[in-house]
């Protein structure tokens, strides 16, 4: 019997999560969630179990409320990088979750490099 979407989804972001656990472990975790209208970020320290900064394109402040798309999930990465350096958070590694690392998510990541974030 065939896996639905959902399904495979969930397989897929077990493995990306158990995988990066195993081999990142003592780091903050950027962890992504793309849904249809829109994406956001987290910096999540497993350890304490705290979320140290997070962003999303239902801010008002950075102009992109209701837009889903490569841009606004670059806006979305540069302010998370700003946020983490506030945070002091340096280095995380990068939890794409279910989400293939294309398009949104790649521009997401790509933009919090640029600002500084090592991923």
């Amino acid at each position: 019997m065939a896996l639905s979407k959902r399904d495979l989804f969930q397989k897929r972001r077990l493995r990306v999560r158990n995988k990066l656990r195993k081999v990142n472990a003592g780091r903050v975790r950027l962890s992504v969630h793309r849904s249809n209208k829109n994406i956001s970020v987290q910096l999540i320290d497993d350890v304490n179990g705290v979320t140290l900064a997070s962003a999303s394109s239902l801010e008002k402040d950075l102009g992109i409320v209701g837009k889903n798309n490569v841009e606004a999930a670059a806006k979305v990465g540069a302010e998370i990088a700003k946020r983490a350096k506030k945070a002091g958070v340096e280095e995380a590694y990068f939890d794409r979750g279910g989400f293939i690392y294309h398009g949104k998510v790649k521009a997401l990541a790509d933009a919090a490099r640029e600002g500084g974030l090592k991923i």
